[in-house]
């Protein structure tokens, strides 16, 4: 007689299920991955596949993988950029009187495309920043569900509606630094709070901060910030020696950081190469020659509104975060500070700090590495709400058809991705743009609508806490009867 011995708790049929969030994560990696792919015939402009900034990274990252270097000398002069720029690029370097080229961009991303490149061609390029994009939505969901206890049901089709859609979809076949600075702080928020291997989290908070500050100086408050918080959180909870190493690590990083750029670029930031920051004023003067910080403030609302460039206008559901952050600031959840803190950064570097909101890229380009902190405050918020899983598939529905439309329209139709994408035929864009204010126009009926606008979002604010208020009271009752 043999002997038999009964399967593990859990285990069928001598087989362990798959854990349904372990499904979930390779579902939206892998739609959010296809969504980014939609956009690789896409046009940046009707002669070429990139534009802007993007044959400069492309560029070094072919110097990088054939001649480990950052001089783009020998590029220029083979016009290495006929491939995806067209006939023509415009000159953004400053030759050193060595005859040395170097592109005022930040190595971080040439340096993460080179191996694609080297492989793949700018075709190489937009697919692994596709897959940036599958890895950014797998890791948000996870970082919901385990760390802000949002149900897997609901961060699901919050995720997918917010990375199949414009812009974070378009933004993983744009040659930008974007969303690779988004996957590090979407990092960063994922390793706040863990207490397993504590260590190792508090150096991989570091070495993402350090990463994203590699791929442009612009995203190092939001990153700041956001290590910050996670370092903060372990110093309280005990892990004094731990953060105390990492800090002086990372202050080493730093100078090291700093040591780089000043001898590549010759100054602290890498527009001290650049031929126009030579001309007019230095480096600094990315942020304008004379800026008019009070003029810039109606960015705090058009970021989200804007008839072209506003983050709502692509998906309304991103509409929702004015509510989701009021709310979050009321309840307080564990870890709050960790969303809330980088996303304020993020929405006033966008607002005071960037040079213009309507410039030569697709919309929400300077917010786009703060957004990881808009989706999850906004999942965490519809999850509270009853009609929460209706909107956040409406929103699904909304993102597949945005995205899809728009890729199809820019690869055979007039419509391009950097020069109008605003010209889609996309219906829900269309009827949000009939309803946002135009905010290169100055008159009096866009001053109507924008102050229509916020007094909406703001009443819906409102109404949220209120909301939250009221059931916060029934929670208390409830657990005083059971009491």
């Amino acid at each position: 007689m043999t002997e038999t011995t009964a399967a593990p708790t859990g285990v069928v049929g001598g087989f362990r299920p798959v854990d349904p969030l372990r499904r979930s994560l390779v579902a939206v990696a892998l739609a959010a991955f296809v969504a980014s792919l939609a956009f690789l015939p896409a046009h940046a402009l009707q002669t070429s596949r990139t534009a802007a900034d993007e044959p400069q990274y492309l560029l070094t990252a072919i110097s990088l993988a054939e001649d480990h270097s950052l001089d783009l000398a020998d590029e220029l002069s083979a016009a290495r950029w006929r491939d995806f720029a067209g006939h023509d690029l415009p000159r953004q370097t400053e030759p050193t009187p060595e005859g040395r080229e170097i592109s005022p961009h930040d190595p971080g991303l040439p340096l993460l495309l080179a191996v694609p490149v080297a492989v793949g061609g700018w075709v190489g390029a937009k697919v692994a920043l596709a897959l940036v994009n599958g890895a950014l939505a797998a890791l948000l969901v996870w970082t919901g569900v385990r760390r802000f206890g949002v149900s897997r049901r609901l961060a699901v089709p919050v995720v997918l509606a917010l990375t199949l859609a414009p812009p974070l979809a378009v933004y993983g076949a744009q040659v930008y630094p974007e969303l690779p600075g988004a996957l590090c702080i979407a990092g960063i928020l994922a390793l706040t709070g863990a207490e397993r291997r504590r260590s190792l989290a508090v150096a991989g908070v570091v070495a993402l901060a350090t990463a994203a500050a590699w791929l442009s100086i612009k995203y190092v408050p939001v990153a700041g910030l956001a290590a910050s918080a996670a370092l903060w959180g372990w110093w309280r909870r005990g892990g004094r020696r731990a953060v105390g190493v990492t800090v002086g690590a990372a202050a080493v990083l730093g100078m090291v950081w700093a040591a780089a750029h000043v001898a590549w670029y010759g100054g602290l930031t890498p527009y001290a190469s650049g031929d126009f920051f030579t001309e007019n004023g230095g480096q600094l003067s990315v942020m304008g020659d004379k800026p008019d910080r009070a003029a810039r403030s109606v960015r705090l609302l058009g970021l989200l509104v804007d008839r072209d460039f506003g983050l709502g206008a692509w998906q309304p559901l991103w509409l929702l975060v004015i509510p989701a952050i009021a709310v979050l600031l009321v309840r307080r959840p564990p870890r709050w500070g960790s969303i809330a803190a980088p996303l304020a950064a993020g929405w006033v570097m966008a607002t005071w700090i960037a040079v213009t909101m309507h410039g030569w890229w697709f919309p929400g380009r300077h917010l786009l590495h703060a957004l990881p902190c808009a989706v999850l405050a906004i999942a965490w918020w519809l999850d509270r709400v009853a009609v929460g899983r209706v909107v956040a598939w409406a929103g699904v529905v909304i993102g597949i058809v945005s995205s899809l439309w728009l890729a199809a329209q820019a690869a055979f139709a007039d419509v391009t991705l950097v020069l109008d994408p605003w010209a889609t035929t996309d219906p829900v864009v269309r009827l949000m743009q009939l309803l946002l204010p135009d905010m290169r126009d100055h008159g009096i009926a866009v001053g109507v609508r924008y102050v229509g606008w916020l007094l909406v979002l703001l009443a819906l604010a409102a109404m949220a806490v209120r909301h939250e208020r009221r059931r916060s009271v029934l929670d208390d009752v409830v657990a005083e009867a059971i009491a």
